[in-house]
């Protein structure tokens, strides 16, 4: 398992070059939120908040940022907001290997270390895998070496044809979901890296069965959408839970996220237990 340093290159949510006040708008558009809904949110009128989007009153380090609060921008946008009002940027961009992230890394270590027998891995803004226990080298049996190269990139390896794709039996499904999963992203960040990133995976063939479709589903009472993936001879079962740090004060940390993997039925726990024995 190894931490590798991230650097992704996020674009800003909104061109810049614009002031602060139609960046604004153009969140609280996106987020669906009237000036009216925003006002009462963030203590304020909804004249204020029409002033402000039109340019017509500046608002404050401290307006800004509990604008930014109340819609949900991330935090690498939170600083484009902030330049774009005339205030320096509020939150840091600490390289993953800085010395300062030592107890973030030591702690993500022990995290998915811990989650073993089960897969575990931590990626960045752009699915790059900073970090991937050894249930995720089980799943990655069989990968071709010219895929394993780092940086590792958990999308490309899962739905490219040389990678998992093959042995995903439900591909279809489990394809859109991440598909799905990477257009909500693209909607929030607007990066670049991101949607280069999804136009290559999205061009991926999908391999499918004979009949035209998925595998059929084993009579499986699934609480989740699973991951059906072939290992061994046997078909292992996957639902996936992310997580995400609360309340993040620098960038790079905000953009981790470390996704789980746990057992969907009791054979693929069962299994998973006994190539620890």
């Amino acid at each position: 398992m190894t931490i590798v340093p991230t650097g992704t290159d996020i674009a800003a949510a909104t061109p810049a070059g614009k002031g602060v006040g139609p960046l604004l708008r153009a969140w609280r558009e996106r987020r669906r939120v009237s000036q009216l809904e925003l006002a009462l949110r963030a203590d304020s009128s909804a004249r204020h908040i029409s002033f402000v989007e039109t340019g017509r009153s500046r608002p404050s380090e401290e307006m800004v940022l509990r604008l930014a609060e109340h819609l949900d921008v991330p935090v690498r946008e939170r600083n484009s907001l902030l330049l774009a009002a005339g205030y320096a940027p509020r939150y840091s961009e600490t390289p993953l290997d800085d010395p300062a992230l030592d107890a973030l890394r030591e702690g993500l270590e022990r995290l998915i270390q811990g989650y073993e027998p089960y897969p575990a891995l931590v990626v960045d803004a752009t699915y790059t895998v900073v970090a991937a226990n050894r249930g995720i080298t089980m799943l990655l049996d069989g990968v071709p070496e010219s895929l394993l190269q780092l940086p590792l990139n958990a999308m490309r390896l899962t739905l490219h044809p040389e990678g998992m794709a093959p042995r995903i039996r439900n591909l279809g499904e489990w394809r859109g979901h991440l598909l799905a999963q990477m257009e909500r992203q693209i909607a929030l960040h607007r990066s670049e890296p991101l949607r280069a990133l999804y136009e290559e995976v999205k061009a991926y063939p999908a391999p499918v069965t004979a009949a035209g479709g998925d595998e059929p589903a084993p009579p499986v009472p699934y609480f989740a959408l699973p991951m059906r993936i072939e290992h061994d001879g046997r078909v292992l079962s996957f639902v996936s839970s992310i997580s995400t740090f609360n309340t993040p004060m620098d960038v790079t940390v905000s953009e981790l996220a470390i996704e789980t993997f746990l057992p969907a039925d009791p054979a693929t726990a069962k299994y998973l237990h006994s190539l620890g024995d």
